[in-house]
C-alpha cells in the first residue's frame, strides 16, 4: 500500500490491445512505472520505440514515458517478477457454440501464478462471467502456496473503455472495484486512485463481474428494441430516426437509442452472452437478452434486404449492380472492425451477384469470413458517380457526405448522417435504415 501511494509501485499490465495501452499511459503518466506485456512483437517494438498504434493513445505521450522509463514492453513473461501489481486485460471472445472462451484469461493467470510473489496484487479486467475470479483464478495463485491477503490479493474491475470517446477516457471514468475480500478491494482501490478520478467500490468481485455484464446488456436490449422498431417503420413506411427524435423530446422516462446496421466491437455483441450462459447454469433463461441478440444479429441481413429493394425501385438487380460501401469499422473515427456489421453485409451483398467496393478513411484492407480481403478504394468522382449506390455503414466525420451526396445516384443511409446536410434537393435519392 505505500508504495502505491507514494507511487514506488511496479505495474505490469497483460495485454496492450485498446483497454490495455492506455491504461498503462495513464499508470505512466501518474508516476509509476509500467511494464507493458504482450505476444504481439509488433506492438512490443511499436511501444518501445515511443509509438502508439491505437487512435485513443497519442505517440508524443507514449514516446515521453519511454524517454522518461515509465513505460517499457516486452514479450518475456518472467518480468512478471518485478512487479508489484498485474493487471489483466486480454480479450474474451465466444466458441462458434457462443459459449465463453476464457483462454486468453486462463493462459495469462498461469503466467501470473509462475511468476507471483510476495506482496502481490492481481486485478483481472477482462469481462467475463460472474465467478471467473473467485472459482478460476483464486485457485491457481492459491495453488502456488502463497496466501490471500498476508501475500498476494485479488480484485475484479471491469473495463469501461470506449474507443473514438473525445469525452471520456481512463482518466475521467469511474472505476468499479470489487475484491475478493474487502483487503484486496481496498487494495486494488489504492491502485486505481492514482489515476482515476472516481472508483467504487463493491462487495465482491462477483458483483464487480456482473456489473460490467448489466452495463452492456443494457445496452444490447436496448439497441435491440430500437433495431426492431426500425424494421418495423420500414414495413410501415415511418421514418424511424423521426419517431425517435420526437419520443426524445420527452423530459422523463425515455433514453434515445438508435437504429443501426448491426453492433460491433469487442462488448455488446460478446458480453451479454457471458451472463446468458452462466444463467443457464443455474436454470435460468435470460429470454430479454436472447430476443436483444436475435434482432441485432438480424440488422446486417436487414441493410442487404433495403439495398436490394432500393435497387429493385430503380429497375436494377442487386446482382451485377455496383454497391459503393463506406465505413466498414465497427463505429465512427476507429480502425477496430472486430465484430463489425459491414462484414457480414459486404459478405452477404457479394454472395447475392453484388459488385462491391468499400472506403474507409481508418481501414485500408479488410478480411471477409473465409473469402479472402478486400482493400479499400479511394472516394473519388468516378467512384460516387459510377456505383449504382453508396451504402453508408459507418459515419466517419472525415468523409464529404455532401459531396457523396451530390454525386451519388443512390445512397442508403444506415447512420443517419445525411439527415443534417441541408440538401433538400437531393432527398429523393436518399433511403434511411
Amino acid at each position: 500500500m505505500s508504495k502505491i501511494i507514494e507511487r514506488r509501485a511496479v505495474v505490469g499490465v497483460i495485454g496492450l490491445g485498446y483497454v490495455g495501452l492506455p491504461l498503462a499511459v495513464e499508470f505512466g503518466r501518474a508516476g509509476l512505472r509500467v511494464i507493458g506485456f504482450d505476444l504481439d512483437e509488433h506492438r512490443i517494438a511499436s511501444i518501445n520505440s515511443g509509438k502508439s498504434y491505437i487512435p485513443d493513445v497519442g505517440t508524443e505521450m507514449v514516446k515521453t514515458l519511454v524517454e522518461r522509463e515509465k513505460l517499457s514492453a516486452t514479450t518475456d513473461f518472467s518480468k512478471l517478477k518485478e512487479v508489484d501489481a498485474v493487471i489483466i486485460c486480454v480479450p474474451t471472445p465466444l466458441r462458434k457454440t457462443k459459449e465463453p472462451d476464457i483462454s486468453f484469461i486462463l493462459a495469462a493467470s498461469e503466467q501470473v501464478r509462475a511468476s507471483l510473489h510476495s506482496p502481490e496484487l492481481v486485478v483481472l479486467e477482462s469481462t467475463t462471467y460472474p465467478g471467473t475470479t473467485d472459482e478460476v483464478l483464486l485457485p491457481m495463485l492459491e495453488d502456488t502456496g502463497l496466501k490471500l491477503d498476508s501475500d498476494f490479493y485479488l480484485a475484479f474491475s471491469p473495463e469501461r473503455v470506449d474507443p473514438g470517446n473525445p469525452q471520456f477516457q481512463t482518466h475521467n471514468i469511474p472505476k468499479v472495484v470489487g475484491g475478493v475480500t474487502s483487503m484486496s478491494t481496498e487494495m486494488a482501490a489504492a491502485l486505481y486512485q492514482t489515476i482515476v478520478e472516481r472508483v467504487h467500490k463493491v462487495s465482491s468481485a462477483r458483483v464487480a463481474e456482473t456489473t460490467k455484464l448489466l452495463e452492456n446488456t443494457f445496452r444490447s436490449v436496448n439497441i435491440g428494441l430500437v433495431n426492431e422498431m426500425a424494421q418495423l417503420c420500414y414495413h410501415l413506411g415511418i421514418d424511424s430516426w423521426e419517431v425517435i427524435e420526437a419520443a426524445a423530446t420527452k423530459p422523463f422516462g425515455f433514453m434515445a437509442f438508435y437504429p443501426g446496421p448491426g453492433i460491433g466491437g469487442h462488448c455488446i455483441p460478446l458480453d451479454p452472452h457471458y451472463l446468458s450462459w452462466k444463467a443457464r447454469l443455474h436454470g435460468f433463461e435470460a429470454r430479454f437478452i436472447s430476443l436483444a441478440e436475435e434482432v441485432n444479429s438480424h440488422m446486417p441481413q436487414h441493410v442487404v434486404q433495403l439495398v436490394q429493394d432500393s435497387l429493385n425501385e430503380q429497375g436494377k438487380p442487386l446482382k451485377g449492380a455496383g454497391v459503393l460501401v463506406i465505413g466498414v469499422a465497427y463505429k465512427r473515427d476507429i480502425n477496430d472492425v472486430r465484430e463489425s456489421p459491414a462484414i457480414g453485409i459486404v459478405d452477404q451483398l457479394m454472395r447475392k451477384g453484388a459488385l462491391v467496393s468499400y472506403h474507409d478513411p481508418f481501414v485500408p484492407e479488410m478480411t471477409l469470413d473465409g473469402k479472402g480481403s478486400l482493400t479499400g478504394v479511394e472516394l473519388t468522382d468516378e467512384a460516387l458517380e459510377g456505383c449504382d449506390c453508396v451504402l453508408i455503414v459507418t459515419d466517419h466525420s472525415k468523409v464529404d457526405y455532401g459531396r457523396v451526396l451530390k454525386l451519388s445516384p443512390l445512397v442508403i443511409d444506415t447512420r443517419n448522417v445525411t439527415r443534417k446536410l441541408g440538401m433538400p434537393e437531393h432527398e429523393a435519392k436518399i433511403i434511411r435504415l
